[in-house]
Order: C-alpha cells, then structure tokens, then sequence
C-alpha cells in the first residue's frame, strides 16, 4: 500500500524503527490498558499500534525543538485516564483510543475508529481525519517551533499512583508474608495484585526486533507478574520517599549496546526489564532470576525476583504517606 505522508516523514519514521509491514503483537498494551482502565480497543488502534507501537521519535532532528516535542506510541502512557478518555471521545465526537503521546508527555494521542488522530490537552484536537496525514503533521511540527506544543506544567505529581497510595486496600493479614507490608502498599497502588498474570507478547517481540534480545523464563514470569508498574517521578525530588523507577523492557529500546556492555561485566546474560532513577539506571534479569542494575558500570541488586522488588520499593526517607 503506498502511504500518503511526506518523504521527510517516511524517512523520520524509518530512522526510529518503522519499516514496511512491520507488526508487532498488541497483547499486553490491551491487556494493561484493560487492567488500568476500561479502555477497549477497536481495530484501527490495534492496526495502528502493531504498525507504530513502542517507536519514539525523540531526539530527530537532533536539536532542543526535537527533544521537547518528542513523539511516542506507548498506549500506557494514558494509564488509570479512561475517564478522560471517554469526556475527549465525547467532546470529539469518535470512540478515542490511546495510542501514544506528544509534547513530551504533556498531550496524550488518541486515534478514532476511522483512523483520525486527535491530540488531548484540555479539549481534543483533530490532527488529521487519516493516520497518514496526522503523522506528516506530528513530525512537521516536530522539526519547528510550533505553537502546537506547550509547556507539560509538571503534571507527573498527579500521576495516579500517588492519589491511589493512600487509597489501597492493604494485604490480609499472613504468618508468612511474601514481602514487608510497605512492598505490599507500594505495588497496589501501581496496579499489582496476587496472582498477576499479563501477555509478554509486545515487549518479547520489540526487543526480539530491535535490539536482539530473547527473552528468558525468569524474565518472562517477573514481567507478567511485575511488568509496567512503576513509582513515577514527583517534585520536589528531595521528598519523594522511594527512588523513581519503572519496569518496562521497551525503556531498553534504543540501549542494545549498553545491555551488551553491562552482560559483559556482570559476565551472564542480562535482559532488561525497566529502569530506575529517571532513566538513569537499567534494571535487567540473568537467567537464574538475579536482578542486576548499572549504567556505565554494573552491580547485583538482589540474588531473586522477590529480593529485587523488595530493594526497589524501600523507602529511602520519610515523606507523604
């Protein structure tokens, strides 16, 4: 099928992962996004995100216009807002489903059944009544200063897991808990509960992809149970009571080498499974479940999966509870 965007666009696209017929599975966003919110996807969104999904465009042009209108297709990112989703679909009159975000994060993508794409800040914005035409516009605006693109105004302090901390149902009571109740309280509230299970598929499959990693048993059992939670940065950040972090794989996306490097010095074979100080540190998993993290240089943070989520969810100082 030719596609109707510029060559600029297609060469964008091109730089950052896409290519002709590209189609990765859409499981596990369906299933988080279901898990986290009553999103239902329809076909254009499941069509769009096997094509687009988990590409970012960050970065491209290389200059500071680029870096602060930053595209990316992560559907997650709209996590615990289909309230708000479903007052945007209304607004705009189409059945809107999440798809990625612009503006650094400031403004969610949702895409129509009928394949428009429309951009969310207070009030929906159609972008263009086809995909094509939306993504010559994303990145159009992308290369320029455009007044498309606005200041985010630090919206991750009201990220949902902090007004869902104080709201959880704590654990039951046991003889033999599996972690301290402050582990327990900290992963409900980024939407874990006993007996977790999502699809591996999409991560499994991008990174297979892109960076050539195969995805081992014990990776694949933390991700269904522990993937895509995460403590999300708030300022100030001398009063955040955890160390940020979040466990995605596909944070790894562009990191082939630097995992490479860091299997190297650990001398096993890490895979990653999300990050921690702002991105600052990858967290990966050898084979026999230990959980490794560095960045230049590489240590073990804990010897077993329960060992790792127990270090990552202690608290490092008092702050709001």
């Amino acid at each position: 099928m030719r596609r109707r965007w510029s060559t600029r666009t297609e060469t964008v696209l091109r730089t950052v992962g896409w290519r002709p017929g590209r189609a990765v599975p859409t499981a596990t966003w369906e299933s988080l996004l279901r898990e986290r919110g009553d999103f239902a996807p329809h076909d254009a969104a499941r069509r769009f995100l096997a094509e687009f999904g988990g590409l970012v465009t960050y970065g491209w042009p290389a200059d500071t216009i680029a870096t602060s209108s930053a595209i990316g297709f992560d559907p997650l990112t709209a996590e615990w807002q289909d309230e708000r989703f479903a007052r945007a679909s209304g607004e705009a009159g189409a059945d809107l489903y999440p798809v990625g975000t612009a503006d650094e994060g400031a403004a969610l993508l949702g895409l129509g059944e009928d394949g428009s794409l429309h951009l969310l800040r207070d009030h929906p914005e159609l972008l263009s009544p086809t995909t094509d035409q939306a993504l010559d516009r994303l990145v159009e605006v992308q290369a320029t200063a455009s007044a498309l693109w606005k200041p985010s105004g630090g919206a991750a302090n009201d990220h949902a897991f902090w007004r869902r901390l104080d709201t959880v149902d704590p654990a039951p009571d046991s003889t033999s808990p599996r972690w301290p109740a402050e582990t327990d309280r900290v992963l409900r509230a980024a939407g874990w509960s006993p007996g977790r299970a999502v699809p591996t598929d999409t991560w499994e499959s991008i990174l297979l992809e892109t960076g050539g990693f195969e995805l081992h048993d014990a990776a694949r059992r933390f991700l269904a149970e522990f993937g895509a939670l995460r403590v999300p940065h708030r300022e100030p950040w001398d009063e955040m009571p955890w160390r940020e972090f979040s466990l995605d794989p596909l944070l790894a996306f562009w990191d082939t080498e630097i995992i490479e490097d860091l299997s190297d010095r650990a001398g096993v074979a890490l895979y990653p499974i999300g990050m921690r100080d702002r991105r600052n540190s990858h967290l990966t998993m050898a084979e026999d479940g230990a959980v490794y993290e560095g960045m230049d240089d590489v240590w073990l943070l804990a010897s077993t999966p329960d060992q790792a989520i127990e270090q990552i969810t202690k608290r490092i100082r008092s702050g709001p509870r």
